[in-house]
């Protein structure tokens, strides 16, 4: 039996560098205004970025980051800021 892709990412572990997101929005006016496609929804395979119509901005949770680079190339507005993490922070594989 093999197992789903999401139960698979279940099992990472993220390390917080508290107070220090690695990726995070530059200008969530970019993203109201200009990305008509909320294009990050999509291309990210572990769900970081989720579109709040109510608060009319990206929401990004960094602690389901696998650290892939999809953010870095994916957006077409350069609208990502993404960094890697500092020295023992970020994701931490169990499955490799």
């Amino acid at each position: 039996m093999t197992e789903k892709l999401t139960d698979k990412l279940f099992k990472n572990r993220y390390v917080e560098d508290s107070g220090h997101p690695h990726i995070e929005i530059a200008n969530q006016d970019v993203c109201r205004d200009k990305c008509s496609g909320k294009y990050c929804n999509y291309f990210c395979p572990a769900g970081v970025y989720e579109w709040d119509e109510e608060k009319q901005q990206t929401i990004v949770s960094f602690g389901n980051c696998i650290e892939c680079g999809a953010c870095a190339i994916g957006c077409p507005y350069d609208n990502i800021l993404c960094q890697t993490p500092r020295g023992g922070y970020g994701v931490q594989f169990q499955l490799g």
